[in-house]
């Protein structure tokens, strides 16, 4: 209750689209948002492609490691960027983003969902 006997109201900027109070942010949120990336050569998201190799989130601030098909892959940094804006738009809460280009292990096409793998015709 405040002072006067009212009930605190959360602020605008704690409460989702949906009118309900805003959690924290989580791995999952994260990798959610990742998922409306695509990769424009493959046409198919980054999480389903297994390019997602880390998300971790803390303190408002989203760390990720990506990688590519291939270290020749032109788009690579259009993606981290696309990645970053993902996160930005669709996690609330997330003040900073951070998203690092890896190359270890390398991508091998086992770590696609089955999904994906069925998709391209691979199983």
């Amino acid at each position: 209750m405040s002072p006067k006997g009212e009930e605190a109201r959360p602020r605008a900027s704690d409460i989702h689209r949906e009118g309900s109070p805003v959690s924290e942010p989580t791995s999952a949120d994260i990798v959610h948002a990742l998922r409306e990336v695509l990769d424009p050569e493959i046409g198919m998201n980054i999480v389903d492609l297994g390019l997602v190799y880390r998300a971790d989130v803390g303190d408002g601030h989203a760390d990720v490691a990506l990688t590519m098909t291939t270290p020749a892959c032109p788009l690579g940094e259009a993606i981290v960027e696309e990645s970053k804006l993902a996160i930005q738009r669709r996690v609330p809460g997330i003040r900073s983003v951070t998203v690092d280009l890896v190359w270890q292990p390398p991508w091998q096409p086992s770590m696609m969902s089955d999904a994906a793998r069925k998709q391209l015709g691979w199983t």
